[in-house]
Protein backbone atom coordinates (compact mmCIF):
# COMPACT_ATOMS: atom_id res chain seq x y z
CA UNK A 1 0.00 0.00 0.00
CA UNK A 2 1.44 3.38 -0.95
CA UNK A 3 2.01 6.24 1.49
CA UNK A 4 0.56 9.71 0.96
CA UNK A 5 3.16 12.40 1.70
CA UNK A 6 2.04 15.34 3.82
CA UNK A 7 4.92 17.37 2.45
CA UNK A 8 3.64 16.96 -1.12
CA UNK A 9 -0.07 17.28 -0.30
CA UNK A 10 -1.61 19.41 -3.05
CA UNK A 11 -5.20 20.35 -3.61
CA UNK A 12 -6.31 19.98 -7.20
CA UNK A 13 -9.34 21.90 -8.48
CA UNK A 14 -11.37 19.93 -11.05
CA UNK A 15 -12.77 21.91 -13.96
CA UNK A 16 -16.08 21.51 -15.63
CA UNK A 17 -18.87 23.99 -15.57
CA UNK A 18 -20.26 26.82 -13.52
CA UNK A 19 -23.69 25.99 -12.35
CA UNK A 20 -27.05 27.09 -11.37
CA UNK A 21 -30.56 26.41 -7.83
CA UNK A 22 -34.06 25.79 -8.69
CA UNK A 23 -37.29 25.17 -6.86
CA UNK A 24 -38.90 21.87 -7.68
CA UNK A 25 -42.52 21.95 -8.68
CA UNK A 26 -44.94 19.07 -8.56
CA UNK A 27 -46.10 18.35 -12.08
CA UNK A 28 -48.87 16.24 -13.56
CA UNK A 29 -46.26 13.90 -15.00
CA UNK A 30 -44.94 13.24 -11.48
CA UNK A 31 -48.42 12.71 -10.11
CA UNK A 32 -49.22 10.25 -12.90
CA UNK A 33 -45.77 8.67 -12.65
CA UNK A 34 -45.13 9.39 -16.34
CA UNK A 35 -41.68 10.32 -17.52
CA UNK A 36 -41.40 13.58 -19.43
CA UNK A 37 -40.15 13.31 -23.01
CA UNK A 38 -38.41 16.13 -24.87
CA UNK A 39 -37.02 16.61 -28.35
CA UNK A 40 -33.65 18.32 -28.76
CA UNK A 41 -33.53 19.55 -32.35
CA UNK A 42 -29.94 20.15 -33.49
CA UNK A 43 -28.27 21.11 -36.74
CA UNK A 44 -27.18 17.46 -37.10
CA UNK A 45 -30.53 15.86 -36.27
CA UNK A 46 -33.03 15.26 -33.46
CA UNK A 47 -32.36 13.64 -30.08
CA UNK A 48 -35.32 12.44 -28.02
CA UNK A 49 -34.73 12.22 -24.28
CA UNK A 50 -36.71 11.24 -21.22
CA UNK A 51 -36.28 12.81 -17.78
CA UNK A 52 -36.38 10.74 -14.59
CA UNK A 53 -39.02 11.47 -11.97
CA UNK A 54 -36.59 10.43 -9.23
CA UNK A 55 -34.56 13.59 -9.96
CA UNK A 56 -37.38 16.17 -9.76
CA UNK A 57 -35.20 19.26 -9.25
CA UNK A 58 -33.22 18.57 -12.41
CA UNK A 59 -36.30 17.44 -14.32
CA UNK A 60 -38.36 20.51 -13.55
CA UNK A 61 -35.47 22.88 -14.16
CA UNK A 62 -34.71 21.35 -17.56
CA UNK A 63 -38.39 21.60 -18.53
CA UNK A 64 -38.50 25.23 -17.39
CA UNK A 65 -35.43 26.18 -19.42
CA UNK A 66 -36.76 24.35 -22.46
CA UNK A 67 -40.08 26.20 -22.30
CA UNK A 68 -38.34 29.53 -21.79
CA UNK A 69 -36.19 28.94 -24.87
CA UNK A 70 -32.95 29.13 -22.91
CA UNK A 71 -31.29 26.44 -25.00
CA UNK A 72 -32.28 27.81 -28.40
CA UNK A 73 -29.17 28.84 -30.29
CA UNK A 74 -26.70 27.37 -27.80
CA UNK A 75 -23.90 25.09 -28.98
CA UNK A 76 -22.49 21.73 -28.17
CA UNK A 77 -19.39 23.57 -27.06
CA UNK A 78 -17.36 20.66 -25.64
CA UNK A 79 -17.19 17.41 -27.59
CA UNK A 80 -14.82 14.57 -26.71
CA UNK A 81 -15.06 11.37 -28.73
CA UNK A 82 -15.65 8.22 -26.65
CA UNK A 83 -16.48 10.41 -23.64
CA UNK A 84 -19.37 12.88 -23.94
CA UNK A 85 -20.94 15.83 -25.74
CA UNK A 86 -21.69 18.91 -23.62
CA UNK A 87 -24.05 21.85 -24.17
CA UNK A 88 -26.17 24.47 -22.45
CA UNK A 89 -23.74 27.37 -21.98
CA UNK A 90 -25.78 30.57 -22.55
CA UNK A 91 -22.58 32.34 -23.60
CA UNK A 92 -22.27 30.02 -26.58
CA UNK A 93 -25.09 31.73 -28.47
CA UNK A 94 -23.56 33.45 -31.50
CA UNK A 95 -20.11 32.86 -30.02
CA UNK A 96 -17.34 33.78 -32.49
CA UNK A 97 -14.87 31.16 -33.65
CA UNK A 98 -12.11 30.51 -31.14
CA UNK A 99 -13.98 31.92 -28.14
CA UNK A 100 -13.44 29.86 -24.98
CA UNK A 101 -16.77 28.49 -23.75
CA UNK A 102 -18.00 26.54 -20.74
CA UNK A 103 -18.18 29.13 -17.96
CA UNK A 104 -21.66 30.47 -18.69
CA UNK A 105 -24.54 29.91 -16.28
CA UNK A 106 -28.03 31.08 -15.36
CA UNK A 107 -27.18 32.31 -11.88
CA UNK A 108 -27.99 29.30 -9.71
CA UNK A 109 -27.01 25.71 -8.96
CA UNK A 110 -29.13 22.62 -8.33
CA UNK A 111 -28.59 20.30 -5.34
CA UNK A 112 -27.18 16.93 -6.35
CA UNK A 113 -29.77 14.19 -6.88
CA UNK A 114 -27.85 10.94 -7.03
CA UNK A 115 -30.08 7.94 -7.71
CA UNK A 116 -27.15 5.56 -7.80
CA UNK A 117 -26.67 2.77 -8.72
CA UNK A 118 -30.06 2.71 -10.45
CA UNK A 119 -29.04 5.51 -12.81
CA UNK A 120 -25.45 5.55 -13.98
CA UNK A 121 -23.24 6.79 -16.82
CA UNK A 122 -24.13 4.30 -19.54
CA UNK A 123 -24.01 5.46 -23.16
CA UNK A 124 -26.89 7.88 -23.76
CA UNK A 125 -27.17 9.02 -20.13
CA UNK A 126 -28.17 12.67 -19.67
CA UNK A 127 -26.21 14.26 -16.84
CA UNK A 128 -25.65 17.68 -15.29
CA UNK A 129 -22.27 19.37 -15.54
CA UNK A 130 -20.78 21.03 -12.47
CA UNK A 131 -17.69 22.65 -11.01
CA UNK A 132 -15.03 20.56 -9.24
CA UNK A 133 -15.17 19.18 -5.71
CA UNK A 134 -12.72 21.65 -4.15
CA UNK A 135 -15.01 24.59 -4.90
CA UNK A 136 -18.18 22.50 -4.91
CA UNK A 137 -17.95 19.81 -2.19
CA UNK A 138 -21.69 19.15 -2.30
CA UNK A 139 -21.42 18.32 -6.03
CA UNK A 140 -24.21 20.73 -6.92
CA UNK A 141 -25.13 20.81 -10.60
CA UNK A 142 -25.01 23.63 -13.09
CA UNK A 143 -28.45 25.10 -13.56
CA UNK A 144 -28.17 24.94 -17.33
CA UNK A 145 -25.19 22.98 -18.67
CA UNK A 146 -25.60 19.27 -19.38
CA UNK A 147 -23.86 16.46 -21.20
CA UNK A 148 -24.83 13.25 -22.96
CA UNK A 149 -22.55 10.27 -22.39
CA UNK A 150 -20.95 8.49 -25.34
CA UNK A 151 -18.12 6.67 -23.56
CA UNK A 152 -16.60 3.39 -24.65
CA UNK A 153 -17.06 -0.35 -24.12
CA UNK A 154 -15.06 -1.99 -21.31
CA UNK A 155 -14.16 -5.61 -20.66
CA UNK A 156 -14.76 -7.41 -17.36
CA UNK A 157 -11.14 -7.28 -16.22
CA UNK A 158 -10.98 -3.50 -16.68
CA UNK A 159 -14.14 -3.01 -14.63
CA UNK A 160 -12.79 -5.26 -11.88
CA UNK A 161 -9.62 -3.18 -11.91
CA UNK A 162 -11.72 -0.05 -11.48
CA UNK A 163 -13.42 -1.63 -8.49
CA UNK A 164 -10.04 -2.33 -6.87
CA UNK A 165 -8.85 1.20 -7.60
CA UNK A 166 -11.96 2.78 -6.09
CA UNK A 167 -11.53 0.69 -2.94
CA UNK A 168 -7.89 1.73 -2.66
CA UNK A 169 -8.89 5.36 -3.09
CA UNK A 170 -10.98 5.13 0.08
CA UNK A 171 -7.75 5.13 2.09
CA UNK A 172 -6.36 8.07 0.13
CA UNK A 173 -9.57 10.07 0.58
CA UNK A 174 -9.65 9.35 4.31
CA UNK A 175 -5.97 10.30 4.62
CA UNK A 176 -6.45 13.61 2.79
CA UNK A 177 -9.48 14.48 4.93
CA UNK A 178 -7.50 13.83 8.10
CA UNK A 179 -4.50 15.76 6.76
CA UNK A 180 -6.66 18.81 6.07
CA UNK A 181 -7.62 18.89 9.75
CA UNK A 182 -3.93 18.99 10.71
CA UNK A 183 -2.71 21.53 8.15
CA UNK A 184 -1.74 24.17 10.72
CA UNK A 185 0.36 21.56 12.49
CA UNK A 186 1.85 20.45 9.17
CA UNK A 187 2.74 24.02 8.15
CA UNK A 188 4.44 24.63 11.49
CA UNK A 189 6.50 21.44 11.23
CA UNK A 190 7.54 22.32 7.71
CA UNK A 191 8.51 25.84 8.79
CA UNK A 192 10.55 24.43 11.67
CA UNK A 193 12.14 21.77 9.47
CA UNK A 194 10.76 19.04 11.72
CA UNK A 195 10.99 16.13 9.28
CA UNK A 196 10.73 13.52 12.03
CA UNK A 197 7.54 15.11 13.32
CA UNK A 198 6.09 15.16 9.82
CA UNK A 199 6.95 11.51 9.30
CA UNK A 200 5.41 10.45 12.61
CA UNK A 201 2.23 12.43 11.93
CA UNK A 202 2.02 10.93 8.47
CA UNK A 203 2.28 7.39 9.84
CA UNK A 204 -0.31 8.15 12.50
CA UNK A 205 -2.79 9.58 10.00
CA UNK A 206 -2.19 6.76 7.54
CA UNK A 207 -3.07 4.18 10.21
CA UNK A 208 -6.21 6.13 11.10
CA UNK A 209 -7.14 6.38 7.42
CA UNK A 210 -6.85 2.62 6.99
CA UNK A 211 -9.14 2.08 9.99
CA UNK A 212 -11.67 4.58 8.64
CA UNK A 213 -11.64 3.06 5.16
CA UNK A 214 -12.12 -0.44 6.58
CA UNK A 215 -15.45 0.65 8.06
CA UNK A 216 -16.80 1.50 4.60
CA UNK A 217 -18.33 -1.19 2.37
CA UNK A 218 -16.32 -2.26 -0.67
CA UNK A 219 -17.31 -0.66 -3.95
CA UNK A 220 -18.80 -3.03 -6.53
CA UNK A 221 -20.47 -2.43 -9.88
CA UNK A 222 -24.01 -3.83 -10.10
CA UNK A 223 -24.89 -6.55 -12.65
CA UNK A 224 -26.77 -3.86 -14.61
CA UNK A 225 -23.65 -1.70 -14.77
CA UNK A 226 -21.49 -4.62 -15.86
CA UNK A 227 -23.99 -5.46 -18.60
CA UNK A 228 -24.20 -1.88 -19.89
CA UNK A 229 -20.50 -1.05 -19.68
CA UNK A 230 -19.46 -4.25 -21.48
CA UNK A 231 -22.05 -3.91 -24.27
CA UNK A 232 -23.18 -0.36 -25.09
CA UNK A 233 -20.41 1.30 -23.07
CA UNK A 234 -20.28 4.45 -20.97
CA UNK A 235 -18.07 6.39 -18.53
CA UNK A 236 -18.04 4.44 -15.24
CA UNK A 237 -15.50 6.72 -13.55
CA UNK A 238 -18.16 9.47 -13.43
CA UNK A 239 -20.66 7.36 -11.46
CA UNK A 240 -21.66 8.91 -8.14
CA UNK A 241 -19.91 12.17 -9.06
CA UNK A 242 -22.41 13.86 -11.38
CA UNK A 243 -26.23 13.74 -11.32
CA UNK A 244 -27.73 11.51 -14.02
CA UNK A 245 -31.27 12.79 -14.61
CA UNK A 246 -32.37 11.29 -17.92
CA UNK A 247 -31.38 9.35 -21.01
CA UNK A 248 -31.60 9.28 -24.79
CA UNK A 249 -34.48 7.15 -26.09
CA UNK A 250 -34.15 8.00 -29.78
CA UNK A 251 -31.39 9.61 -31.82
CA UNK A 252 -28.29 7.99 -30.35
CA UNK A 253 -27.03 7.97 -33.95
CA UNK A 254 -27.20 11.78 -33.87
CA UNK A 255 -25.22 11.78 -30.61
CA UNK A 256 -22.60 9.61 -32.34
CA UNK A 257 -22.57 11.97 -35.31
CA UNK A 258 -21.88 14.90 -32.97
CA UNK A 259 -19.11 13.11 -31.08
CA UNK A 260 -17.29 12.40 -34.36
CA UNK A 261 -17.03 16.03 -35.52
CA UNK A 262 -13.59 17.64 -35.69
CA UNK A 263 -12.73 19.85 -32.73
CA UNK A 264 -10.08 22.39 -31.74
CA UNK A 265 -7.67 22.20 -28.81
CA UNK A 266 -10.44 23.33 -26.46
CA UNK A 267 -12.71 20.46 -27.63
CA UNK A 268 -15.03 22.92 -29.35
CA UNK A 269 -16.30 21.71 -32.74
CA UNK A 270 -14.63 23.48 -35.67
CA UNK A 271 -18.06 23.78 -37.27
CA UNK A 272 -20.77 24.83 -34.82
CA UNK A 273 -23.24 22.16 -33.75
CA UNK A 274 -26.24 24.17 -32.61
CA UNK A 275 -29.36 23.40 -30.58
CA UNK A 276 -32.23 24.84 -32.59
CA UNK A 277 -35.02 24.09 -30.12
CA UNK A 278 -35.87 21.92 -27.12
CA UNK A 279 -39.54 20.92 -27.02
CA UNK A 280 -41.57 19.08 -24.40
CA UNK A 281 -43.46 16.41 -26.36
CA UNK A 282 -45.02 14.33 -23.56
Amino acid sequence: MKRYSLILLIVFVCSTIVGCTSKAKNTKDMENNKETMLDIKTTLGDIKIKLYNETPLHRDNFIKLAKEGTYEGTLFHRVIKDFMIQAGDPNSKDAPKGKMLGSGDVGYTIPAEFVYPKYFHKKGALSAARTGDQVNPKKESSGCQFYIVTGKVYNDSTLLGMERQKNEQKVEAAFNALAQKHMKEVYKMRKDGDEEGLYNLQEKLFAEAQEEAAKQPDFKFTPEQFEAYTTVGGTPHLDGEYTVFGEVVEGIDVVDKIQRVETDRSDRPNEDVKILKVTVIQ
